[in-house]
Order: C-alpha cells, then sequence, then structure tokens
C-alpha cells in the first residue's frame, strides 16, 4: 500500500485552472440569491450570523485540532482535516438547509459572510492549528505555505465572482432571476462531474487511502453538524435558524481546499483524499439530516429577517 504521506495524485496545472473556474462560477450563481440588504442585517439583527461565524471559524477548528490529538492520523490527513475546518461553508449549504425547512435567508447570508471572512480566516486558522500539532507543522514548514497567497486565491475564486453576483442582481435583475436556479444547477454538475473524473484519474490511490479517511471524516462531518446545533442552542436562537447554523458548519467548502491543496501542497495524498472525501459525504449527510429535519416544520420564530432574500 501506498504511503498517504507521500503520495501526490494526478491533477494537471490546467485541471487546477478549470476547478477555479467552476467554484468561481459556483459563487457567482450563490451571489445571484444576494443583495446588500443580506448584509445589512448583520448589523441590525446580529446574534444569529455572529453565532454561525463563530461556529464555523473558531468552534469548528478548536474541535478539530482536538480530535486530531486524540485520533493521531498520519500528518497529511491531519493536516487536510485541520484545512477543510479552517474553509467557509460550502456552495449546497443554501440548497439543503431549504430542504430541511430551516432559515434559508440565514443560510445564504452566513455563506456569503463566511466567504469574505475566509480571507483572513483560512490562511490563519490553517497556520494556527496545524502549527500546534508538531507532525502537521513539519509539513507546514516543508511548503513553506504564504498565507498571503492563500488569501489572493481565495479573493479571487470567492469574493470577485460574490461581488459581481451582487452587482448583477441589483443592476440587472430580470437577467439575474432568469439565470439563477438554472446556472445553479449547470454548475453543480459540472463540479461534481469534475471531481469524479478526478477520482477517476487518481482512482487506484482513492481504493488504497479511501479507508484510511473515511471513519474520520465521518466523525469529523457528525461533530460539525453537532457543534453547530449546540452553539445555536447556547445562544438562544429557534429551531429555525439552528437548522441554518447546524448545515452551514457541517457544510464545508471542499472545492476550495481542493484547490488550496492543489496549489499550495502539490496534491499531497491524505490531504486531496480527506478533502475529496469531504465533498462526497457531506452531501450525503447534510441532505439526509435535511430528510429527517423537514419531517417535523420548525418554529419559524426568528430574530433574523428574510428581507433581501431572492425567492
Amino acid at each position: 500500500m501506498a504511503d498517504i504521506d507521500s503520495v501526490v495524485l494526478n491533477f494537471s496545472p490546467n485541471s487546477l485552472t478549470l476547478l477555479n473556474a467552476i467554484l468561481a462560477i459556483v459563487m457567482f450563481s450563490i451571489a445571484l440569491d444576494l443583495r446588500p440588504e443580506n448584509f445589512q442585517q448583520i448589523v441590525r439583527q446580529p446574534r444569529a450570523v455572529i453565532a454561525g461565524v463563530v461556529s464555523q471559524f473558531l468552534v469548528l477548528p478548536a474541535a478539530t485540532f482536538v480530535l486530531v490529538v486524540l485520533t493521531d492520523p498520519r500528518p497529511s490527513i491531519a493536516l487536510g482535516m485541520i484545512l477543510v475546518a479552517a474553509c467557509p461553508g460550502g456552495n449546497i449549504s443554501n440548497f439543503i438547509t431549504h430542504r430541511a425547512g430551516g432559515n434559508a435567508a440565514l443560510s445564504v447570508t452566513l455563506t456569503a459572510f463566511a466567504t469574505v471572512a475566509a480571507i483572513f480566516m483560512t490562511p490563519l486558522n490553517t497556520a494556527f492549528w496545524a502549527g500546534l500539532y508538531e507532525p502537521t507543522a513539519a509539513i507546514l514548514q516543508k511548503t513553506a505555505i504564504d498565507p498571503v497567497q492563500v488569501a489572493i486565491t481565495v479573493l479571487f475564486m470567492l469574493i470577485l465572482p460574490l461581488c459581481l453576483g451582487i452587482i448583477c442582481n441589483i443592476r440587472l435583475p430580470e437577467l439575474s432571476a432568469r439565470l439563477r436556479k438554472p446556472l445553479q444547477m449547470l454548475s453543480m454538475c459540472i463540479f461534481v462531474a469534475f471531481i469524479v473524473l478526478a477520482l477517476a484519474a487518481n482512482w487506484s490511490f482513492f481504493l488504497q487511502l479511501a479507508g484510511a479517511v473515511a471513519l474520520l471524516v465521518i466523525a469529523h462531518n457528525t461533530i460539525a453538524l453537532l457543534l453547530g446545533n449546540i452553539t445555536a442552542r447556547l445562544v438562544g436562537l429557534s429551531e429555525f435558524d439552528r437548522r441554518s447554523i447546524t448545515i452551514e458548519t457541517g457544510i464545508q467548502n471542499s472545492g476550495l481546499g481542493l484547490i488550496l491543496i492543489f496549489a499550495f501542497f502539490d496534491g499531497l495524498g491524505g490531504m486531496a483524499v480527506v478533502a475529496a472525501f469531504w465533498g462526497i459525504w457531506h452531501a450525503i449527510s447534510g441532505l439526509s439530516l435535511a430528510l429527517f429535519m423537514a419531517r417535523k416544520p420548525a418554529d419559524r420564530s426568528s430574530a433574523y429577517s428574510t428581507t433581501g432574500l431572492q425567492e
């Protein structure tokens, strides 16, 4: 069996460019749901948004570090877990929140706000928590990752298309309304197809290495979902809002994680398999949880207004 810490997956520079473009299109399609009012709600009713951001960028990375210390996985696997936990919420979280009967407006705003915050928080959390754990700190020293370059990557892959989507929604509302659902469906289908093709190109490695990460990823994702719900409960949010924060915390942007892994860690096997498996598993767990939640309508009393969300 190949050493997971030394395996480098097959991924050409052209493939990385294509993945960057796909992720940018996904983010643009999400931004077609946004208007400035979504961000103004952060000032007027900040509790739910603050709880969601704290859950994503403080609670989950800290819990991931504890999980890594307790389970002591191979260094590349541990670093992959830390990196995924440092990423913002995933681009399917809004759809899953809607299916779960949660606060879709809060979910969209959290995705947007977390995406902006990721410019600073993703490289900061990765460097901080990985630096505290000696095996992952050694990988960081070898790769000499530059937080500024990570921030620039996040800026161009997430923030720029986010801003363009919001501008399009404001200036061209009719066009945005026509493009929104078809573009979201198309971009997600392309993204899934790309991941499938990337896995097919590395299938022998994936079969060898997936077993080493499967249980850890499932446990990690379960913990993320639980922590999102607990954090929302601790600040006294309604079930309507708790469903959103639970899903936002448990659905991570593993696509961004893959881009960072191939751009800065040369496709290191353990990291890439963790991110790829996360991308598959969080969709399964999120949709399953949404079906379970949807069986009972949530109390829709919410301090967070839905003003500004496009239906």
